[in-house]
């Protein structure tokens, strides 16, 4: 997987990487960078996952395996945040959550979430 340079991460973290690839492990997810130190970065799998870092033909790969990912840990409730612009990623990911069959409902955000900017997964039980 790739994430945009320079673009803030979760949290505010700076990825700032040319290229990245992502990898789950037990624990996380890590971005491990394509650079001579092969720095990973670690993301925890919470109840939010910000999309901006990656780019758009990553986002149904990295939203499906987050979404495994947090139903396996027990999550029932996701936030994805996919930005406002002209609702190109909103199509993209909710097209996506149409077709998994552990997903049992999704909606915009409310106004305080992100508004028609996020969308909030429901989960179906692991």
């Amino acid at each position: 997987m790739r994430a945009r340079e320079g673009r803030a991460g979760a949290r505010g973290t700076n990825i700032g990487a040319p290229s990245c690839d992502l990898v789950r492990p037990s624990r996380a997810y890590h971005l491990r960078v394509d650079d001579p130190d092969d720095e990973a970065i670690s993301i925890p799998i919470t109840d939010t996952l910000d999309l901006h870092p990656f780019r758009p033909a990553e986002i149904r790969d990295v939203v499906r395996e987050y979404l495994t990912e947090a139903r396996a840990r027990g999550l029932r409730q996701v936030r994805l945040i996919h930005g406002r612009g002209i609702g190109v990623q909103r199509a993209n990911v909710q097209s996506l959550l149409r077709t998994l069959d552990f997903v049992e409902d999704f909606h915009d955000a409310d106004p305080s979430g992100g508004g028609w900017g996020a969308t909030v997964v429901l989960l179906a039980q692991a």
